[in-house]
């Protein structure tokens, strides 16, 4: 595998140079697509796709349109197209695709880069490998029945001829597209690479430092930017006094950045920047400013209050989002569990804050930036700028994380409005400060369950509600309700089998921006669903495994059909991603065997469980505690069972597992973001710390073997691990957790 070829400015001399002296080769671009080697290489109209060159030097270039933040989606992609392609892994080179709404959706979010690229994927792979072959049996005079492209060559088994990729691309490059569904495709008994552990096609430049981040952008002529944002959203600037700050050493100017208006949406949120030679200065010349703010609508909040009014708001009657069976009118006191749950504002905390260099000219504008979504930021831009989208030229570093704050281009749009006004390259960098205090806060939520018993002691009816401020209420105003789209996750789309389920949701407005987070919604409804299933196992004297089976049910296909919603399933079809309650069962089987063969738990200790789906894949976990009589919490094992379906990289799914521990484990023991007057309390990692490696518990992953489509990866392993943290913690104490974090109650 050759270094990945990343952030460049390529040129026709630069793809000239990368095919060889001769620059000939089969180009599988798109026609104006003036930045693409695939459409460069070539003087003629490239035809076949945006993905694949071959040159005649035997190179394959292959195009990522995603953007990497240690998933590996710049290595899965690749293994995709190189599968059906037959190419040398040792002979690719990888290209990093950049802002095109040719590409379809770039958006590196919602755990669909691989289920929504893998039959495009596939299929231009063997586009491309049918050319080859065509171009070979023409050359020969033989039917292209005959021939086969195998590692990197077209082979003719009869005659014993070969011909290299390299040798055929031209004859190749002059054939018709062949039709879609003329391809043949491997089988999979046949792969070699999807299925495959591969180590990620960066992590050379990354353990070398020579990985290009957004951070590690230097354009000439550059200036420097670090910018004093509204503290209370919607605020502006009341009076400045910027006469200390431009007396700092190296400070250019001092600007003021209008103030959004209505929903915040992706503008940049105003206030005062300091523009300078360097980082340093820029910063040393925020601190000297001397800014007063007017009142905002939002300068009253206050999250403790606020939550209490969740809480209240989730014990009355809702909005009905979903209903089975009749509505429960006898709730006996005696036959009834009830529980509420909380869970705070929260914030990504990413490692590398939100960073993007800008360089507005008469021709349009070019940006360098660490984004999940190239397309969004050019839109956001253009739009910001008042220029076309075509203007905006979007470059795709490396991230060093996202979670989902880099989706969100307001940072993109800052550099833009700056470079304007300097007429000049600007690089706008968030502090850590910046990103706590500054940021799209994953919303905080309360929820309220309660299960009718009968003789028995068996379940028969749920009432569930949730109340939180809705994601929709970025994007416009005097949003009150969460969107269905909120609702499908975790919450109405868990299939109990329940003869009566009622589900509801109530009033909650927003007073800070609210963003989408790895998982997302998941993140509370997985924590409240997970804990009162366990809850109801105590109460029915099950194990928390078995209480989901009689929840469950038998293995059928939920479609959810005549319950008063329509269900959104992470825009994927039911018929190609059910859910398919077979494979709930499969993932609680197979963390109960792993469970029975880990530690027992001793003194002080206990055993947590949860199960999830989300973002079309289903996961358990389980989890094991110890704590002390101080009340010292120490997370001891964590196993987790994974059904994604079809499994591109065995070792990216195992690490991104991994990491969805981590991270929940993270949110689950330490997370909360507070407000008072309208304000962020939390500011760096002393307040809002994230998991230490003393911390991580000893982890086994298991990933369930499976011919089903792909489905997500990254986001579902968060939310079963919350639960399975404060069930366990309830074995070992019989202290029941259910208002996050856990530090407010254990040392952790």
């Amino acid at each position: 595998m050759s270094t990945f070829t990343a952030v460049e400015n390529i040129s026709r001399r630069d793809v000239l140079k990368l095919f060889g002296a001769v620059g000939g080769g089969l180009a599988l671009g798109a026609s104006g697509l003036s930045w693409s080697p695939m459409a460069l290489a070539q003087d003629q109209q490239a035809r076949l796709n945006l993905f694949i060159a071959i040159g005649e030097d035997d190179k394959v270039y292959l195009t990522c349109h995603r953007s990497e933040m240690g998933q590996g989606i710049r290595t899965g992609i690749l293994q995709i197209l190189a599968e059906e392609l037959e190419a040398d892994w040792d002979k690719i080179v990888p290209i990093q695709g950049l802002a095109d709404k040719r590409y379809a959706s770039q958006n590196t979010d919602g755990s669909r880069s691989i289920r929504e690229n893998y039959d495009r994927m596939r299929e231009m792979g063997a586009m491309a490998r049918t050319m080859l072959e065509q171009a070979a049996a023409a050359r020969w005079k033989v039917p292209v029945s005959e021939v086969q492209a195998k590692d990197h060559q077209v082979l003719h088994a009869k005659s014993g001829r070969a011909a290299r990729f390299g040798e055929l691309a031209l004859d190749a490059a002059g054939l018709p597209l062949p039709a879609a569904d003329s391809l043949r495709l491997k089988a999979v008994k046949d792969f070699k690479q999807i299925g495959t552990s591969r180590q990620i096609v960066d992590m050379q430049a990354m353990l070398t430092g020579k990985a290009i981040y957004g951070y590690d952008i230097q354009v000439d002529n550059m200036l420097y930017a670090s910018i004093m944002r509204p503290p209370v959203l919607g605020s502006d600037v009341a009076s400045l006094d910027d006469s200390a700050a431009r007396k700092v050493a190296g400070v250019v100017d001092v600007y003021r950045l209008p103030t959004s208006k209505g929903a915040p949406a992706f503008q940049a949120l105003g206030g005062v920047a300091v523009v300078a030679t360097n980082t340093w200065s820029a910063l040393q010349g925020r601190k000297a400013l001397q800014v007063s703010w007017t009142e905002s609508a939002n300068s009253s909040h206050d999250s403790k209050t606020y939550l209490k009014e969740l809480v209240d708001k989730v014990q009355a009657p809702g909005k009905v989002v979903r209903q089975v069976g009749d509505e429960v009118k006898a709730w006996p006191k005696d036959d009834t569990l009830k529980a509420i749950y909380t869970v705070p504002y929260l914030i990504h905390s990413s490692i590398e804050p939100p960073v993007a260099t800008a360089n507005v000219t008469d021709k349009g504008c070019e940006i360098w930036a660490s984004t999940q979504t190239p397309q969004s930021t050019q839109q956001n831009v253009a739009a910001a700028l008042g220029i076309a989208e075509d203007a905006v030229k979007v470059n795709v570093t490396l991230l060093g994380g996202g979670f989902g704050r880099k989706s969100k281009p307001d940072f993109s749009v800052e550099a833009a409005l700056l470079s304007k006004q300097f007429k000049r390259p600007v690089k706008v960098s968030w502090s850590r400060e910046d990103e706590i205090q500054n940021g799209y806060y994953h919303a905080i939520s309360a929820q309220c369950y309660q299960a009718l018993f009968d003789a028995n002691n068996k379940p028969t009816a749920l009432l569930a509600r949730t109340g939180f401020p809705s994601i929709s209420s970025t994007f416009a105003e005097g949003v009150e309700y969460p969107s269905g789209g909120e609702l499908d996750l975790g919450f109405v789309d868990v299939p109990f089998a329940l003869a009566n389920l009622r589900y509801e949701a109530v009033k909650a407005s927003a007073h800070s921006r609210i963003g989408w987070m790895r998982s997302v919604c998941n993140i509370q409804h997985g924590f409240g669903v997970g804990s009162f299933v366990d809850e109801m196992a105590h109460k029915a004297k099950l194990s928390c495994p078995d209480m989901w089976r009689s929840l469950l049910g038998q293995a059928r296909r939920e479609t959810f059909e005549n319950q008063g919603f329509k269900y959104g399933n992470y825009g994927e079809d039911l018929t190609r991603h059910p859910v398919d309650v077979g494979r709930y069962l499969k993932v609680i089987e197979v963390v109960e065997q792993a469970q029975a063969k880990a530690p027992k738990a001793g003194k002080n200790q206990g055993w947590g469980f949860a199960v999830h789906r989300s973002f079309v894949s289903v996961v358990a976990v389980a989890m094991r505690v110890e704590v002390g009589e101080d009340k010292q919490l120490k997370v001891l094992n964590a196993i987790a069972a994974i059904d994604a379906g079809t499994v591109v990289n065995p070792d990216r799914v195992k690490a991104q597992t991994e990491g969805a521990i981590v991270f929940g484990l993270s949110l689950a023991l330490m997370g909360e973001i507070s407000y008072q007057q309208g304000k962020v309390m939390q500011s760096n990692f002393h307040d809002y710390p994230l998991l230490r490696l003393p911390q991580v518990p000893e982890m086994e992953i298991i990933i369930i073997d499976s011919d089903a489509p792909p489905a997500g990866v990254g986001e579902p392993g968060v939310p079963p691990v919350a639960p399975s943290l404060t069930n366990a913690i309830f074995a070992a104490t019989g202290l029941r957790i259910r208002d996050l974090p856990v530090n407010k109650q254990l040392k952790v």
